[in-house]
């Protein structure tokens, strides 16, 4: 880790705060506090070191960390002053390293409890991650055979929906989430009609977010990474369930994912897409992208928009392994129709937005 210093006194030629942003050196005016993705950099505001009549001495410091493996960001104590005797051992190159507080990488999902470091995550959220693991493997092994019996006459009466599948999933989501948390549900009057194909798009916050939407009970086909299909058992399962695999970055496979979407809404089926693409680390709505509102304008079937609340905080993302207590609150919104994909983008994600706005104020 490299670390590269700027000290400048007063009556030297002035830093200002654009030259800062330009050289990529940033200041701020209270904590010293900056976050990096898989980089280390903090930086402080220009000091007061005294007063002498007319003359103010004034200093500079900010400084640049390069990129440290599995490091995510660093910070001084928040409450610490700036003014304090010890800041001087920034300028004569000693470290203190009692200030500095180094983090792995660790996502918020909009809400103060949803980040923890590793060594201060509450035992009882790891205990209830393990059971919840352990539920959810022991419950999928004997409806998984209940599946595999059910396949051959799947394929035969309903090759394309495979309601049969998707209601033992549904069995399967709901009693794995029954003893850890709850579900409400708002705008279930929206749904469309079970046999109305629809394309499904939703925020994503989390792992937990496949097993709310199976609560409901809609046999839509959900996207998913090829990787995933080899997992035992939970792989299998997408597969008889007719899951749609995609490999990442492949703008082929992206083609052939989309022509299979439009495929099955033409048998009848319905399709689900996370338009972020990934799950948010922050919380934050992410960008959409258009491919699952080309399929609805193309195929002139409804947009369905949905948002999730909660599911961030519980299990967030890359934390698989806790689970927190809390309430999930699915909310369905009026479908949408339109023939122009940007625009029926635009007005999806401002639906969900505005949703995810509305229950994080109250």
């Amino acid at each position: 880790m490299e670390v590269v210093s700027l000290y400048r006194h007063a009556f030297s030629l002035p830093l200002h705060r654009s030259g800062c942003q330009e050289l990529g050196l940033f200041s701020t005016s209270s904590s010293l506090l900056m976050n990096g993705f898989r980089s280390l950099q903090y930086s402080s505001s220009l000091h007061q070191q005294a007063n002498l009549g007319n003359a103010a001495q004034h200093y500079c410091f900010s400084s640049i960390i390069r990129k440290c493996a599995s490091v995510s960001w660093c910070y001084l104590t928040p409450n610490e002053n700036l003014y304090n005797p010890w800041h001087n051992s920034l300028f004569s190159g000693k470290r203190n390293g009692r200030y500095i507080i180094v983090r792995a990488e660790l996502t918020k999902m909009g809400t103060h409890e949803a980040g923890y470091p590793l060594s201060v995550v509450p035992l009882s959220s790891k205990v209830r991650g393990t059971f919840f693991y352990a539920t959810t493997a022991i419950t999928a092994i004997f409806l998984f055979m209940l599946m595999l019996v059910a396949h051959p006459f799947v394929l035969l009466m309903d090759r394309y929906r495979r309601r049969i599948h998707y209601s033992i999933a549904k069995m399967w989501a709901s009693l794995t989430i029954a003893p850890f948390f709850r579900i409400k549900y708002e705008g279930l009057e929206n749904l469309p009609s079970p046999n109305s194909p629809a394309v499904f798009v939703s925020n994503h916050q989390s792992f937990l977010d496949i097993y709310t939407l199976l609560t409901l009970g809609r046999s839509f086909k959900f996207i998913s990474k090829t990787a995933i299909f080899l997992f035992p058992i939970i792989g299998w399962a997408m597969f008889m369930m007719g899951v749609i695999p995609l490999k990442r970055m492949d703008s082929r496979s992206q083609l052939d994912c989309l022509k299979r979407c439009m495929e099955l809404i033409r048998k009848g089926a319905s399709v689900f897409f996370f338009p972020e693409g990934t799950r948010s680390k922050d919380g934050k709505l992410g960008t959409f992208k258009k491919g699952a509102f080309s399929v609805a304008v193309k195929t002139k079937v409804p947009v369905v928009p949905i948002t999730l609340v909660g599911t961030g905080s519980i299990m967030p993302a890359g934390f698989e392994g806790i689970l927190n207590k809390g309430c999930v609150k699915v909310v369905i919104h009026k479908p949408l129709i339109g023939c122009d994909p940007e625009a029926l983008c635009n007005e999806a994600r401002n639906v969900i937005a505005d949703a995810l706005s509305e229950h994080v104020d109250s």
